[in-house]
């Protein structure tokens, strides 16, 4: 089996046709025909169903697919690999804004100290929809809140996070303690993230056990604009640990909550390893590696590892 054949039977499978394929080639028809005949020969299966209209694959022909895209992606990143000498390539990694806030910059200062041939994109959205980026193939790793993803995808517990109530100065009551229950936070007005984001979903179900309702008066779902709404006096909020250095900068009260299920927990989502590139393997190694020193060394407040 030789790689242009793989190449050939894919430009195949996108024109639909065998005439439309070996133009696009710059090939005769027949010796493409001639070509997917002899891959199919080699497989001893049928991959293609030909009809007066065009070609269609066979069942076998679609597992066939998955699998030929997968080693040339494979044999692009070799060449890449040797041509440079040393690792490059490109890797995509989607993070929620928390999680951005925290881990982003030391990312990028770990990956341009260890690969800087590497390109890196990080791409900063809500955790559901770094789910359906992940699923779409347009990225390759993601930190989620949720471990329910589609097929084909590598789950691995990172961290697990406090939760903390930061309060402006003006809403601050006289009886607070060093930390705070749910239950304590009767009436106390907060701006969330809206119902589509991970941390909402955390939120919703931790005071649903204690059968209390949360006094939520506005919903914003970008971290910069909501933190400048309870900078602003608006209304408290209640955020994972990586937002508490900007809000003690800010002057607001920082109290952890008590509830033992008030926690948000961490996890590294990417496609399959067969389906990383190199670049992207290093990188989930990197982010391992960066999330666990921010933790060890007390920068991720309020986070404990799940990761070895």
């Amino acid at each position: 089996m030789e790689l242009r054949q793989l190449r050939y039977y894919l430009s195949v499978l996108e024109h639909g046709s065998l005439g439309r394929a070996a133009l696009e080639l710059g090939i005769g028809t027949s010796a493409l025909s001639q070509q997917i005949s002899k891959l199919e020969s080699e497989l001893s299966t049928r991959l293609l169903n030909r009809t007066t209209t065009g070609v269609s694959p066979t069942a076998a022909g679609l597992a066939f697919e998955h699998h030929a895209r997968l080693t040339l992606r494979q044999a692009e990143h070799a060449v890449l690999a040797a041509q440079s000498g040393r690792m490059s390539g490109y890797t995509s990694v989607g993070l929620a804004p928390t999680t951005a806030s925290v881990l982003a910059l030391p990312l990028i200062a770990a990956m341009r100290e260890r690969y800087p041939q590497v390109r890196l994109h990080l791409v900063e959205m809500l955790s559901g929809y770094l789910v359906s980026q992940l699923n779409a193939r347009h990225l390759d790793l993601a930190v989620l809140f949720q471990s329910e993803v589609g097929p084909r995808l590598s789950i691995r517990p990172l961290l697990q996070e406090r939760l903390f109530v930061i309060v402006p100065p003006k809403l601050v009551r006289p009886e607070w303690g060093e930390e705070l229950s749910l239950a304590e936070l009767d009436e106390l007005p907060l701006v969330l993230p809206s119902q589509q984001h991970g941390l909402r979903t955390t939120l919703n179900a931790a005071f649903e056990r204690i059968g209390h309702e949360p006094r939520v008066i506005m919903e914003i779902d970008g971290l910069s604009l909501l933190m400048d709404a309870v900078i602003a006096g608006h209304a408290a909020t209640i955020q994972p640990g990586a937002t508490v250095a900007r809000s003690l900068h800010a002057g607001l009260r920082v109290l952890p909550i008590a509830d033992v299920d008030a926690e948000r927990r961490n996890l590294l989502a990417s496609l399959s390893d067969d389906e990383l590139s190199p670049a992207a393997l290093a990188t989930r190694i990197v982010l391992l590696d960066v999330a666990r020193d921010l933790v060890t060394r007390g920068q991720w407040p309020g986070a404990r590892l799940l990761c070895s």
